[in-house]
This record gives C-alpha cells, structure tokens and sequence, in this order.
C-alpha cells in the first residue's frame, strides 16, 4: 500500500479493525523498509500493558478513518510485539517472525532507485532551520479500578400460607327402636358411653434446598473516549528583502 507521508502521519492514533469489522486496538508507531516504505504498524490493544502488537501494513486498508487489516482479532493481538514509545528499528528476527506469524512469504529485497541525474549544483552558502512539531501518542495504561466480591447472609422473611386441618363434631341422632330389632333389650338403669373425638393442628418443619448459584463473571469492554489536547508546531516564515527576491 503506497502511502503518502500525509496519510502516514493520518495512521498514528487511527482504529484498527480486523477482517470482520470489529476494533483490534488503535495505530501506536509506523516502520518503513530500507526503501522508505511504510511497512508494518504497531496496535495499542489495551491488555499488553506496554507492549504493542505488530500488523503487517502491505496488506491493510484505509478505510473511512480506520485501518482495516485482513486478520482476525486473536491474530493481531498475539503477534510478536514491541515496547510502546520505542524508537528501535526493526531487526531481521522480528521481521522473520512477523513474516512467520501472519502466514507472509519472505519479502524480496527491493532494487535500489536509480541515481538521480546531476543537476545545477547547489550554492554553497545557503541557510536553513529545521522545522519541527509535536505529535499526540495516545496510549492506555491498566490501573486498579477497584474490586468487585460475592458476600452472603441471611434475612428473615414472614412467610404467610395455609393449610387444611380436620376435627371431630359430634351430632346426636335419635331412631326409635321397632319390633324387628330383636337383639334390642330393655334395661333400666344408669349407663353411659364414651366417643373418643380428634382434631388435627398445623405443624412446621424447615428444610435446606440450593436454589440458585451466584458467580462473578468479568467482560472486557472497549469503548471510545475523547481525549483533548494540545501540540505544538513551528512555522517558518522568510524575511527576504525584495530586491533580493527571486521572481518566476
């Protein structure tokens, strides 16, 4: 992917997506080849700590402010990584194992450019000042954030239900004897019988049952948040004297 040194400049700080549309992480430093081609990039995660994962930037794709790169989530993220604000080149072992890593052939060595054609040479007494700008690097960092824990105990609640109990009436009844109960015979005196009558009452008795189990279950969540700024950058203006100003 040809860049220009606009749209490498736009890359620091950018998304990064993978193949399916989901955020890997953001653009943290860019390396070009001996040819001064940019070449791979390095994706702030946000579960490295201080280390960024390398993606390979040949094959990516700028896409609406975002930097598409035809790999999976899990690939990017356990690529060989480097140190966050590291200003080391690339050596070859890291390049052979990035190349390794994302199923890559090794790279040919590119042809150096031609020498370009001698031309007026230049004055010898000439000036110049050296432009310079700062850059935001946004980067994360992980920190306690507190702790979350499971804690029981009991509460006591009234439980209000009912339930059918029985009881012994006892009603009276009176027949009168007739001549076909024979094995009836008359006695006069003093007697008396006993019903033994029963009743039921409500008892209670409580059991331990599991009912439900309770975990902890941790998410990792990545959202986007603002982050205001400000960078400086120089200017050079040139003061020439209008005689001395060259026309055309």
């Amino acid at each position: 992917m040809n860049l220009t040194e606009q749209q490498v400049r736009s890359l620091y700080g950018q998304d990064v997506q993978d193949r399916s549309g989901a955020r890997v992480g953001s653009v943290g430093q860019v390396w070009a080849d001996a040819a001064g081609e940019p070449t791979w990039v390095s994706v702030k995660t946000g579960v490295m700590g201080h280390h960024e994962s390398m993606a390979p930037l040949t094959t990516a794709r700028i896409e609406e402010g975002r930097l598409s790169v035809p790999y999976d989530k899990a690939t990017v993220k356990s690529a060989p990584t480097v140190d966050t604000g590291t200003d080391q080149p690339i050596d070859a072992d890291q390049i052979a194992q990035l190349y390794a890593h994302y199923g890559m052939g090794q790279p040919t060595p590119k042809p150096k450019p031609p020498p370009r054609p001698q031309g007026r040479r230049q004055p010898q007494d000439q000036q110049e000042l050296v432009r310079s700008e700062e850059r935001l690097r946004v980067g994360t960092e992980s920190e306690p954030a507190g702790s979350a824990r499971l804690h029981k105990y009991v509460v006591t609640e009234d439980v209000h239900t009912t339930v059918p109990v029985e009881h012994d009436e006892v009603r009276v009844e009176r027949t009168p004897v007739t001549s076909t109960d024979r094995d009836v015979r008359p006695d006069i005196g003093e007697a008396e019988r006993e019903l033994t009558l029963r009743r039921e009452h409500p008892v209670t008795r409580k059991e331990q049952v599991p009912v439900e189990r309770v975990r902890l279950a941790r998410d990792e969540v990545v959202e986007d948040q603002p982050i205001d700024e400000q960078v400086r950058r120089e200017r050079i203006d040139a003061d020439v004297p209008e005689p001395a100003r060259r026309r055309g």
